[in-house]
């Protein structure tokens, strides 16, 4: 599972620890992480085989086990951001603008259930007309029947 964390020094010692700030949740779904204060020592998790320079301030895409006890992975996440920017913020997809297409989509999910419900009632509707027709046909044969002999 894939975490974003960034860099800071704690305790009295400045040691290098990871304070996790969201983790993937699906392929594009990721959460907030509430705890804060969640703060994960560098040395436990990775020692001395990071690929790059760790230092304060610097966010890290990190893949960790499901106890966060143990790195698989970690990435400068510089080029994940720019990704983001590039996919989401340049091309004018705002946290206002999904609001409004979330609730564009609920009014058309719910005007489509309308109509479904409008056509299964006429759908009722029309057999029990032609079940009535049926009916009416079957005396009117009856009729014509008593009234003919032959």
């Amino acid at each position: 599972m894939f975490h974003l964390a960034q860099v800071i020094k704690y305790g009295i010692s400045s040691k290098l620890g990871f304070k996790l700030l969201a983790k993937q949740e699906a392929e594009h779904t990721w959460v907030l992480i509430s705890d804060r204060n969640a703060i994960l020592d560098v040395e436990t998790l990775i020692g001395d085989c990071c690929p790059f320079t760790l230092a304060e301030g610097l966010l890290v895409l990190l893949e960790l086990s499901p106890d966060c006890s143990q790195v698989y992975s970690i990435h400068n996440a510089a080029n994940w951001v720019l990704e983001l920017v590039q996919t989401y913020l340049t091309t004018g997809i705002t946290p206002m603008f999904l609001q409004q297409e979330m609730e564009r989509a609920e009014k058309w999910r719910q005007n489509l259930t309308l109509q479904t419900q409008e056509l299964s009632r006429r759908a009722l509707e029309v057999e029990a007309r032609r079940e009535q027709i049926q009916a009416l046909e079957a005396n009117v044969r009856r009729e014509q029947e008593q009234d003919d002999p032959n």
